[in-house]
């Protein structure tokens, strides 16, 4: 892997401390994108994620994982020589756990003055939440964005864990990142990236704050044009019992939506006549629940109506626009999402399966200068280990 890096981020370099969540999928995108990083993966024993064979463990994907003990000082001068390499480090802990490792901005940055150090947290580094615990949907009631996504006259519904983990964590901290490193380039100085989830899950409401400012939306969910308020931005069950999606914003897309339902002559109120949302939701679901979910995709099919299939994961991958687009791939038996976005020139790509813990500890230290003798010296101080002899 070491040498068939590729994509618009080779030759950037980036240790990872390891965590679980947003941490990993950020550098999974980083990673994908060619940046060489090395995962600092710690010993048995500590609090993580689900149990599960580490071949699924997809987030880790892509990147080398080396296994160290950062309470053992050999381990943290490791990670310090490590560092004096990156363009970046990136970690995950509440705030506070690296500088007591001896791993903060401080002693990363006297080593390395143009390192950038992104930081990943629920709350922030500052402000009177940032030491409490937290997880996604914590992150998301702050921000506004739990109380927005639902059905009117039902509890909010969770979003999974995309927009505050993933949409508001990963993708804030991969662009934080990134940016610095390229603003780095120039001033020969590196900074510190505080991606907070609850942070970036409100930026990315941004829009909506600025419809409510406006008068065009109000708090109650479920009532207005994109929560499902509206009938021709909707979900609606079908014959068998699947659902079809329809997003006909737009007034011609809502005339051929008409169409495809057979409802262009039905006595309906004008398309944003809120006074007339319930009749013509009702009205939607009752033409919906005629025809198979399958049956409605072949009759809105080459018309710009709008309306699509609601897949299960175990069916999107086998879907002809995705197929062709090559959306989805099979690596070792398992089957994931491709890297996106994607590139003309230098395509992304991913570098490899996800890695066992530890699975790369030699390798991976070679791979970063150190000798064989210097790796040895580290394991026989418990510093470092390699569980998979193979490694």
């Amino acid at each position: 892997m070491h040498d068939k890096k590729r994509g618009p981020l080779a030759g950037v370099k980036i240790v990872e401390l390891g965590g679980i969540g947003p941490g990993p999928f950020c550098c999974m995108l980083l990673a994908d994108m060619g940046a060489e990083i090395i995962r600092i993966d710690r010993p048995p024993g500590h609090d993580g994620g689900a149990p599960i064979d580490p071949r699924f463990e997809l987030l880790n994907r892509s990147r080398q994982s080396a296994m160290m003990d950062l309470k053992k000082p050999e381990a943290v001068a490791a990670v310090l020589r490590l560092v004096g390499q990156a363009d970046a480090l990136i970690e995950g802990f509440r705030p506070g756990v690296t500088e007591r490792l001896g791993l903060g901005p401080l002693e990363c940055m006297a080593v390395n003055p143009r390192l950038v150090y992104g930081r990943m947290t629920g709350w922030g580094q500052t402000g009177p939440l940032a030491q409490m615990p937290g997880h996604d949907i914590n992150y998301i009631s702050l921000s506004g964005v739990l109380n927005s996504v639902g059905r009117a006259g039902e509890a909010p519904a969770i979003p999974l864990n995309l927009a505050g983990d993933f949409g508001g964590g990963s993708l804030y901290l991969a662009l934080g990142v990134v940016s610095a490193i390229l603003e780095a380039r120039g001033s020969g100085l590196g900074q510190v990236v505080d991606a907070a989830m609850v942070d970036g899950s409100a930026s990315l409401m941004t829009l909506f704050y600025g419809f409510r400012a406006a008068g065009y939306w109000n708090d109650a969910r479920g009532t207005n044009r994109l929560d499902s308020g509206a009938p021709w931005y909707n979900v609606y069950p079908t014959k068998d019992g699947k659902y079809i999606s329809i997003a006909a914003n737009e007034r011609r897309f809502y005339r051929a939506a008409l169409e495809v339902m057979g409802l262009q002559a039905a006595p309906l109120t004008e398309q944003h006549d809120q006074s007339g949302w319930v009749a013509m939701r009702e009205q939607f679901a009752a033409v919906f629940r005629t025809r198979t979910r399958d049956e409605w995709v072949a009759a809105a099919a080459n018309t710009e109506s709008c309306i699509t299939p609601v897949l299960s994961m175990s069916e999107a991958p086998q879907h002809p626009h995705l197929k062709e687009r090559d959306t989805f791939v099979e690596i070792e038996g398992v089957v994931q999402p491709a890297p996106a976005p994607r590139f003309s020139r230098t395509p992304a790509a991913i570098q490899s399966p996800a890695a066992r813990p530890g699975q790369h500890t030699r390798e991976a230290l070679r791979n970063w200068g150190f000798s064989d003798a210097d790796v040895n010296a580290l394991h026989a101080a418990g510093a470092a280990h390699s569980p998979d002899a193979a490694s």
